[in-house]
């Protein structure tokens, strides 16, 4: 049986050259190799980089991020859905930060009457404290990733070429490390939950990083949450001040049996503590990688 490494992407990666991003990917994880004295095991050829960042390029437009995200949080009728898992999602970030109701109005000012999540500016204040109280956060990075999980999870025009390309990388004839990161690990989990046994997937590997499958609004519209019958063993890796992971997957917040190997020991050197290149040279991470790539089959 043959080898191989699947990388799945998160979000933001639209309008940019496929190869170039998996020669990043590889970069980093060297580096955090060469911590440990170790090289890339594997051929370059046997590293697939199922690229989707196309795909979430309608869902992204010329305006500014935060402007973006005033779009997302605001919503309209016709989309009350997204809006409220948006918003429930925004309002655990604060929770999950310690930024009070007070800290939000403050950044809107008195005008502002009614206060909690189902008034779409005391969000849109939630975006402005998280900016300002959470070291290297961003409010509206945060909203725009929300938004494509939800897009993900509720839109076949948007899940369904990113499920293809992520299904057409692993072969059913080889042992396949996955390594997914934010919307990534979203994707992953799901696809290799309803379909790793039937596609007869052999996964002795995988790896989430900066994983928001905990996350409440994300982890109720999963439901139900299980075991993945393919994959041997699941090991997920955050930083702690990574607000898009927001909780480690285990037994308070994702408990499934067998129990996800977690370290919450991650020190992700990336300005939002989420980067991918924090995550990838990180020793521990690129180690875990690699000795599952060397291991017998």
């Amino acid at each position: 049986m043959t080898r191989q490494l699947v990388f799945v992407h998160g979000r933001a990666q639209e309008n940019k050259d496929a190869a170039h991003l998996k020669a990043g990917w590889i970069e980093a994880w060297s580096r955090g190799l060469a911590k440990s004295g170790l090289q890339v095991p594997i051929a370059e050829s046997d590293i697939r980089f199922p690229y989707y960042g196309q795909t979430l390029l309608g869902l992204v437009t010329s305006l500014p991020a935060d402007e973006i995200a005033e779009v997302i949080v605001k919503g309209s009728e016709s989309d009350a859905q997204k809006k409220e898992f948006v918003r429930k999602v925004l309002a655990e970030v604060q929770a999950k930060c310690g930024i009070d109701d007070a800290q939000v109005a403050a950044e809107l000012g008195s005008d502002v009457v009614q206060k909690g999540p189902l008034n779409w500016q005391f969000v849109h204040g939630i975006l402005r404290a998280i900016d300002r109280h959470v070291p290297g956060a961003s409010g509206p990075s945060i909203a725009l990733a929300t938004n494509d999980v939800y897009e993900y999870l509720k839109n076949p025009g948007v899940r369904d070429p990113i499920e293809a390309g992520v299904r057409s990388a692993i072969a059913r004839d080889s042992s396949t490390v996955v390594v997914s990161h934010s919307l990534g690990t979203v994707v992953t989990y799901n696809l290799l939950r309803r379909e790793g046994e039937t596609m007869g997937w052999k996964v002795p590997l995988l790896v989430t990083v900066g994983c928001p499958l905990a996350v409440t609004a994300i982890k109720q519209a999963l439901r139900p949450i299980r075991a993945l019958s393919c994959v041997r063993h699941w090991y997920n890796a955050m930083d702690k001040r990574d607000v898009v992971a927001l909780y480690p997957l285990d037994k308070a917040n994702f408990d499934i049996d067998p129990a996800i190997e977690n370290n919450t020991n991650v020190d992700n050197h990336t300005e939002n503590r989420h980067g991918i290149d924090g995550y990838l040279d990180d020793k521990d991470v690129a180690r875990r990688i690699h000795d599952a790539l060397v291991a017998p089959i």
